[in-house]
């Protein structure tokens, strides 16, 4: 995708936002008070404080200014220690004042940014696949992340920056006024230039900082792309390619940043421009109002300080906002996420397998005329499924290469619901169960055999929290993992992510002993003995017979000679079921199991 094109969607993602602009806001900012809500007590302690805080920073230049008064008229020590004291006092309550507010606030912000990770993570385990694909792993680590952390950010910089402007600039412009009339009007007249410079900067840069979240998404998808398949970049000689792709990404995203770094730039350079102009106004209408006896002479300072004050504060608040629609459309898609309605979702009162069945079904898992088609699909991907999973028993699913054969075991799991039919677990339809419910009696080993960083112990857990280390090993042993035992460090071994630390039959391995450590009614091997050598394939399947007499067992595969013993072979095509038997019954009787069958022995006799 080239730049322009990326460019022309983010545009047309905006026209689509402003349209529905209204509403999206309300929904962000509904989204914002509910993680705010629980920490009321926070934002009050934060606010007293912050008014300690303001309090002693303007009574400092009042201070100083009587001090100055009395310099110039009475001379008289006492009134000087008094308004000293006072000096000190203020600065000792507004210093503590603002040491309270920030950490108060950063403690409030980092909460809310933590509710609302956690708020986004929770929902997006309640996906199905179809629901996760409409956002992208990429976008949804960003949102998770990135998004969370420029909202915990944006409301850390408005509770410290935003906050106190209203009250600095009205309680600044009173005092103003009240010291003189004249110089009341200057202060208002420096702060509305000052809020028009800083409204200006904002209308220009706010759409720019909407769009760069959008460049933030695609360079982390780009980035993502790239890292994962870099060997297969290196082995086609694509460097040079994925280096341009790359930089069309990162390029449209510079140049937009650059953009808001000339209006930061224009923005401070005419902000100092005022201050110092301000101040030379103020002293040259302040001496005039002197020589006028309006005033006295010290309070000339006391307007400088006001002044500057209105001025800093409005230059801050400028920064805050100018990343506020950022953070709102960083909440914005937080809401996108939230607001979706899981494709599979519990029954409102879920039914117990323990309370399901009083007596004993030897078909622990039961496919009734089931079908299933995508909600984005115009057919059927799997069509009329009717079989059973027996206890005691090995059903096997065997088929081309698209099949639907992995489809079987995520309908299992309830990763797809189906659409027409019934699938039952043990007497039940799985629709009636709730997922943790279902999955707490399955043990799933999955096609990418998957493993955590930590220790191989640690994964192995996952399948029984409460494992004892003498389990582990038995679970180790039956998988054929003797391999385990050779490390120094035997089950306390490290693991990489995704395990990338072993070979591909090693993990294989680690997974299936993480799923024999679950006392399971049901083990789902989705092709899980692909990368396995034939004597490795042999000694497994007969180690697990025993540990699976009490369960049922589901093996999906692609090799007719580790389903070859099953009790019952299920072999699809293009979604349906074309033959059901045994082994030696769908060589008579199935033509594609016989041809799947043949190629394979052709195979291994031209290797042998």
């Amino acid at each position: 995708m080239s730049e322009t094109t990326i460019e022309q969607e983010l545009r047309r993602e905006a026209r689509e936002a402003r349209e529905s602009g209204i509403a999206s806001w309300k929904a962000s900012l509904s989204l914002l008070g509910k993680l705010v809500a629980p920490y009321c007590g926070l934002v009050v302690a934060t606010f007293v404080a912050m008014l300690f805080d303001l309090s002693g920073m303007l009574l400092i230049p009042t201070q100083l200014s009587a001090m100055i008064n009395t310099a110039v008229t009475t001379q008289d020590a006492n009134e000087f220690l008094v308004h000293g004291s006072l000096m000190l006092a203020a600065a000792l309550a507004g210093s503590a004042g603002y040491i309270a507010s920030t950490w108060l606030a950063s403690r409030l912000c980092a909460n809310v940014g933590r509710d609302l990770r956690m708020r986004v993570y929770r929902a997006s385990l309640a996906f199905s696949a179809t629901d996760f694909n409409r956002f992208g792993a990429g976008s949804m680590i960003t949102r998770t992340l990135s998004d969370a952390s420029v909202v915990q950010q944006t409301l850390l910089m408005t509770i410290l920056m935003i906050v106190p402007v209203p009250i600095m600039c009205a309680i600044s412009v009173g005092l103003a006024f009240s010291t003189d009339l004249v110089m009341g009007w200057v202060l208002l007249a420096v702060t509305l230039v000052t809020l028009a410079i800083s409204l200006v900067a904002i209308r220009g840069t706010a759409p720019v900082f909407t769009r760069l979240q959008g460049y933030i998404d695609a360079m982390n998808a780009r980035l993502r792309e790239a890292i994962t398949g870099v060997r297969v970049v290196r082995a086609f000689g694509r460097e040079q390619l994925t280096r341009e792709r790359l930089d069309e990404t990162f390029d449209a995203y510079a140049r937009n940043a650059i953009r808001v770094n000339y209006v930061f730039a224009t923005t401070d350079l005419m902000t100092f421009f005022l201050m110092n102009g301000v101040e030379s106004l103020i002293m040259w209408l302040g001496a005039d109002r002197v020589g006028a006896h309006a005033m006295q002479i010290g309070s000339i300072s006391a307007l400088i300080e006001y002044a500057m004050l209105i001025m800093f504060f409005m230059m801050m608040a400028q920064f805050a906002m100018l990343s506020v629609p950022r953070a709102l459309a960083c909440l914005d898609r937080a809401v996108e996420v939230l607001a979706v309605d899981p494709e599979i979702a519990d029954d409102v009162r879920p039914e117990r397998l323990a309370d399901a069945r009083p007596g004993k079904d030897d078909a622990v898992a039961r496919f009734e005329h089931a079908s299933l088609r995508f909600a984005d699909a115009d057919e059927d991907t799997l069509r009329d499924l009717d079989f059973s999973v027996c206890r005691g028993q090995v059903c096997a699913v065997i088929g081309n290469t698209g099949s639907g054969k992995s489809t079987v075991a995520k309908m299992l799991l309830r990763f797809n619901d189906v659409t027409a039919g019934a699938l039952s677990f043990e007497g039940v339809d799985v629709r009636r169960l709730s997922q943790a419910e279902l999955r707490s009696h399955i043990a799933y080993v999955p096609q990418k055999a998957w493993l955590f960083s930590g220790t191989i112990a640690e994964n192995l857990r996952h399948g029984r929290a409460d494992a004892t280390d003498e389990e582990l090993w038995h679970a180790l042993d039956v998988a054929q993992a003797g391999f385990v035992r050779e490390l120094p460090d035997g089950l306390a071994s490290r693991v990489a992510q995704g395990g990338t630390n072993f070979s591909g039959g090693q993990r294989q391995r680690l997974a299936i002993a993480r799923a024999l450590v679950r006392r399971a009614d049901l083990y789902v091997f989705d092709d899980s003995f692909s990368a396995l050598d034939f004597k490795t394939d042999a000694a497994l399947r007969h180690a697990l017979k025993p540990e699976l007499a009490h369960a049922a067992a589901l093996i999906i595969a692609q090799r007719v000679s580790t389903i070859r013993d099953a009790d019952q072979i299920v072999v699809l095509e293009d979604g349906e079921v074309v033959g059901l038997g045994t082994h030696d019954e769908l060589m008579g009787t199935c033509e594609t199991y016989r041809a799947i069958a043949e190629s394979q022995a052709r195979k291994e006799a031209s290797r042998g």
